[in-house]
């Protein structure tokens, strides 16, 4: 799949992911098959500001591309003013618009999902953000704000008018948040409506709920997102199943350890020891899901001061 002059090696997308999808973890999903990586979600007023935690999110390198930045924001000019920063001084392949984020503290103030309420506004912070950079912009979109207001299809027609060069399509609505089923229908009818390549999102946790999603829906590509969480292998699991058919054995104990353990000495050295190991410990909860013991191990790591302290613990559950 293409986005704009941007040719994907795989179809299969890395959510952006807030508080998940740091420069090392969009590493790790890259090598198992992630052939799009996005950032966690980035304030463009924090950028325009010159906030200095935010510009933390917006690491990356060599081993970290193509990359989408996820802006998010709902006055066109601060998104514009943003944009062209970011084009300024780093190095990334696409920015993202952020039109899907449900949580309650980013729509109280007009943003994320809250942009479905207003597609006018929706169209012109797109066309702001295309006009101020060089890289192809993009838009992830929920259905709706509710079941009573779905209008999916008048935003992709708004944003693509507008100069998005791809959507991605979240089946839920806003109020739904990430509860309930994902209507691949709905995200079936964003892709009838437009010419740009359309993302799918929403209940893939396996390669065959890929292919489901792919066949049902006719979409381009699929984004992974929560499925993700301790488990970056599903990308090479969909990616591997929809070139060979074949369905690969799940990650071993032995496996899901030494991942954990090389995810924490990649944080560490682009973090420093304390905050990776506070930030890995809702990673390492994860990689230790279904892990016969895993209940004492975790609690242990919580508990740890150090990377060989964490080293030991998991190591006992071998």
């Amino acid at each position: 799949m293409r986005i704009g002059d941007i040719e994907l090696v795989t179809n299969v997308v890395l959510a952006p992911l807030a508080g998940i999808s740091d420069l090392t973890f969009r590493r790790i999903c890259r090598r198992m098959g992630a052939g799009l990586v996005a950032t966690e979600m980035v304030s463009a007023k924090a950028i325009v500001h010159g906030n200095a935690a935010t510009q933390l999110l917006l690491r990356n390198d060599d081993d970290d591309r193509p990359t989408a930045i996820q802006l998010f924001g709902s006055e066109p000019d601060v998104m514009a003013e943003a944009a062209r920063f970011l084009d300024a001084n780093f190095d990334f392949e696409i920015i993202d618009i952020n039109m899907g984020c449900p949580a309650p503290k980013i729509v109280k103030n007009g943003d994320g999902s809250a942009l479905m309420k207003d597609p006018k506004l929706a169209g012109r912070i797109v066309r702001a953000v295309v006009d101020a950079t060089k890289k192809p912009v993009t838009a992830k979109i929920r259905l709706g704000w509710d079941f009573n207001s779905i209008n999916c299809v008048e935003v992709a027609r708004i944003v693509e008018a507008n100069g998005a060069a791809a959507i991605a399509v979240h089946g839920r609505t806003r109020s739904q948040m990430y509860e309930g089923k994902a209507c691949w229908d709905g995200i079936k009818s964003v892709k009838n409506a437009v010419k740009v390549p359309v993302t799918g999102n929403g209940d893939v946790a396996e390669a065959e709920q890929a292919k489901q999603l792919m066949e049902q829906s006719g979409v381009d590509a699929l984004m992974v997102g929560r499925a993700s969480f301790g488990n970056p292998w599903v990308f090479r699991r969909i990616t591997h199943y929809f070139a060979t058919g074949e369905i690969l054995p799940v990650p071993t104990t032995k496996e899901r350890i030494e991942m954990a353990l090389q995810h924490a000495e990649a944080a560490i050295l682009h973090d420093g020891e304390k905050i990776a190991l506070r930030e890995m410990r809702k990673h390492i909860a994860w990689y230790l899901k279904g892990i016969h013991s895993a209940t004492q191990a975790k609690v242990a790591v919580n508990n740890s001061q150090s990377f060989d302290e964490v080293r030991g613990i998991l190591n006992d559950l071998l």
